[in-house]
């Protein structure tokens, strides 16, 4: 090796490594955050899977109020039909 191209030699090896550290820095900063986005998606995964049970449990308990109201309809009807029958037409 050549004493003249030494100095050049550990100045390259010297920017080698600081780019190698700067390189894992980054890299280890980029690995937070994907951990950290990859937490967010999981906590709207759950949210989202909460949300629909929510509308599901809503839209069975609408199902039920519009079977109910369907009932109390027809009652309604009978009982109308049932108070016209026993009153008889004004002559």
């Amino acid at each position: 090796m050549d004493v003249e191209n030494r100095p050049e030699l550990e100045l390259i090896v010297q920017q080698i490594g600081e780019a190698v550290l700067v390189t894992t820095e980054t890299v280890d900063r980029l690995s937070q955050n994907i951990e950290a986005l990859a937490t967010h998606v999981q906590q709207q995964g759950y949210q989202v899977f909460a949300l629909s049970d929510a509308v599901q449990t809503l839209t069975e308990a609408q199902h039920e109020s519009l079977k109910r109201l369907d009932r109390l309809t027809e009652t309604l009807d009978r009982l109308v039909n049932a108070v016209d029958l026993s009153d008889p037409p004004p002559t």
